[in-house]
């Protein structure tokens, strides 16, 4: 929004701001804000910013001093819109409280590293991603997790009929239209408060999932920058439903049975101002260039420890099984929803053409989902890596009615968190070249992840055991 903190601080004066709101990201993945009185917010704040507590909320004391301080980037401002009072928001970088340098451990300094690795490799000048945005809205969610007493109950008047519209049919929700799909209004708002937003929406729709699924797509844009829309995004996408008196939630699996939250991105690089994943002499499958395949092997190679970063909870592995158009083996294909990257059939341009890495979900830190895919492409383009020979694909067949023989060779995705670490844990070196990880922070990831979510949830007694074994 401005290309200077003294443009931004003519703005909040000019405008009748009342506060000033600096947001950061966690290593999870979540917002965390500070707020100041716009009287009191100056150019001191742009040179050393905000001093917090690092090892509250954000999670920076597990790999890093606990020390920090929240540095405003005036171009991310925005208006934010869901304050009674007119305030601004900043998107925060992380430094070190004392010299002011780049927290190693900041997902969004990650995220800018990784850019800088893959111009400095020379590979590309510019990495185009594009998350889809697939969450539910339910009308109510009540949880209860208590040693005697465990329960949730989710309500959706999408499937739980008042008498005067039929309810909508287990994954049957695909494009459905009013009267049966009562969330078009609300995904309409959200689109144009995003557009006010400077965020140009392509489509909206009801997604498979009968309970209130939705999608919402945008246009691709470089890593950083699409990094912080898809946090903006999820923001007013779950502010706007409280303010209709439902929950949003991008959660992986919701409701047994039904379709799952998926984060598919699209994916492209571009090298002195042109594409360079489209191959003009039509010599590759579905017109990809050398660089493109071998961007494409890298992710596959790659992509059991990725689930370590793009699919780092318990639930995702629940929306990872086969009969939901979720993918469960490593290989590509043109146009199939079964598989791991999918080539888009209508991208047929040299512009347009990518790739759909489709894997990911919104459990995962975007900043570190989207620097851990651009680290295991430019992998497979350093190391010229060919999809074909490591039984990749690509496969345009449906995998569940090939033989077992056929199957046998084709690398599954991990089925559960515990493999999902394991392979981040055995396999990462290629998060490490230009330093944009560091080994201290994958350790502290997957040992967090393990202890705080793995061991914590193995531990409990699930109300389907009750089910099975009550009467043992």
């Amino acid at each position: 929004m401005f290309e200077s903190p003294a443009e931004a601080l003519k703005y909040i004066a000019d405008h009748d701001i009342a506060m000033v709101d600096l947001k950061v990201v966690g290593i999870a993945g979540q917002w965390l804000h500070i707020t100041i009185p716009a009287r009191n917010f100056t150019q001191e704040h742009f040179d050393e910013g905000v001093r917090y507590d690092g090892s509250s909320g954000a999670g920076f004391g597990k790999v890093e001093s606990g020390d920090v301080a929240a540095l405003p980037e005036p171009e991310t401002a925005f208006i934010d819109p869901f304050w009674e009072h007119p305030t601004i928001s900043f998107l925060c970088g992380t430094v070190t409280a004392d010299t002011k340098q780049p927290l190693a451990a900041d997902p969004r300094t990650i995220a800018c590293r990784a850019v800088a690795y893959m111009r400095a490799s020379g590979s590309a000048d510019e990495a185009w991603m594009g998350p889809e945005f697939e969450f539910h809205v339910f009308d109510r969610v009540e949880v209860l997790n208590e040693p005697y007493y465990t329960s949730v109950r989710i309500q959706s008047s999408e499937v739980e009929s008042d008498g005067t519209t039929a309810p909508i049919s287990l994954k049957r929700g695909y494009m459905r239209v009013p009267p049966a799909e009562h969330l078009h209004d609300l995904r309409s708002e959200i689109c144009m408060t995003l557009d006010t937003m400077g965020i140009a929406v392509c489509y909206h729709h009801h997604e498979v999932g009968a309970p209130g699924q939705c999608e919402i797509e945008i246009d691709l844009d470089t890593l950083v920058r699409v990094a912080d829309r898809t946090m903006l995004i999820k923001y007013v996408i779950k502010n706007l439903a409280r303010r209709h008196g439902k929950l949003a939630t991008f959660m992986p699996k919701p409701v047994f049975g039904e379709a799952g939250n998926g984060m598919h991105v699209h994916q492209k690089l571009e090298k002195g101002g042109k594409p360079i994943f489209y191959d003009e002499r039509e010599k590759n499958y579905a017109n990809l260039s050398d660089t493109a395949l071998h961007y494409v092997a890298g992710l596959l190679r790659h992509g059991a420890a990725l689930t370590g970063l793009t699919n780092p909870s318990t639930n995702s592995f629940k929306r990872l099984v086969e009969g939901y158009e979720a993918p469960v083996n490593l290989f590509f294909s043109l146009a199939n929803r079964s598989a791991a990257i999918r080539v888009p059939r209508y991208a047929i341009s040299p512009k347009d053409k990518r790739i759909e890495y489709r894997p990911p979900d919104f459990t995962g830190n975007i900043y570190l989902t989207l620097a851990g895919m651009l680290m295991a492409g430019l992998d497979g383009i350093q190391t010229k890596l060919n999809p074909a020979d490591h039984n990749f694909g690509p496969f345009d067949v449906n995998l569940a009615r090939q033989d077992e023989a056929f199957k046998s060779r084709i690398t599954p995705l991990p089925r559960s968190l515990y493999e999902a670490m394991d392979a981040l844990a055995q396999d990462h070196d290629f998060l490490l070249k230009g330093e944009v990880f560091s080994e201290a922070f994958i350790d502290a990831w997957v040992a967090t992840k393990r202890a705080d979510e793995t061991d914590e949830i193995a531990t409990r007694p699930h109300p389907y055991e009750y089910q099975l074994y009550l009467d043992t």
